[in-house]
């Protein structure tokens, strides 16, 4: 796609295209978040979709395991798709685990330095497992879910993430607030203030 191309998208849709790479715990609260922030920008008129580990395994990724080859490759997947719907101007929310450093490095060179902002839901293990809906943190205490992230398995935290949000510390609404904040700081949405 050529420069003026991206330009005349951006000018028809009145945003530019842009990544929110959520990683975090199960538990932690992303899909709450990334789906709260979705409909507050539908609100006000802004391109935006949610992607999440539900979505991408059913239809996409459904030929992958939870290995951490399977894992690997189904990041790699979204993160080219992911990158292809910020070219055509979508503000695209992504809420998945991502456990790995190497694999967020990896989405960030498809999307590109600056339409990808890395967001580190921050929520400590003891609140993530204590608000276990699903009871899998049981089962993986109980060695019926092996490679289990947070238990078996490894996450390695963001060093440097464009935002951190603790769950355990923030509202919903607080968390929102501060992600539609920074996408508009950034550009990538118009601002609601028009000057007043």
């Amino acid at each position: 796609m050529s420069e003026a191309q991206q330009h005349q998208r951006e000018t028809m849709l009145g945003q530019k295209g842009c990544v929110l790479w959520f990683s975090g715990l199960s538990g932690a609260g992303k899909s709450t978040i990334a789906d709260a922030l979705e409909e507050r920008l539908l609100k006000r008129r802004v391109l935006a979709t949610v992607l999440d580990g539900d979505c991408v395994r059913t239809g996409l990724c459904n030929d992958l395991g939870f290995s951490v080859e399977d894992r690997t490759e189904n990041l790699r997947r979204l993160g080219e798709m992911s990158a292809l719907m910020a070219d055509a101007g979508v503000v695209v929310i992504t809420a998945f685990i991502s456990p790995l450093r190497d694999s967020r490095i990896a989405a960030k060179a498809m999307v590109g330095d600056y339409r990808f902002r890395e967001v580190y839901i921050s929520t400590p293990l003891t609140i993530c497992e204590g608000r276990d809906v699903k009871g899998l943190y049981k089962r993986a205490r109980a060695g019926t879910i092996p490679n289990f992230t947070g238990i078996d398995s490894p996450f390695e935290p963001p060093l440097h993430p464009d935002i951190e949000l603790n769950t355990a510390e923030l509202s919903l609404e607080d968390s929102v607030s501060i992600l539609e904040a920074h996408i508009e700081a950034q550009g990538f949405i118009q601002s609601t203030d028009y000057g007043i």
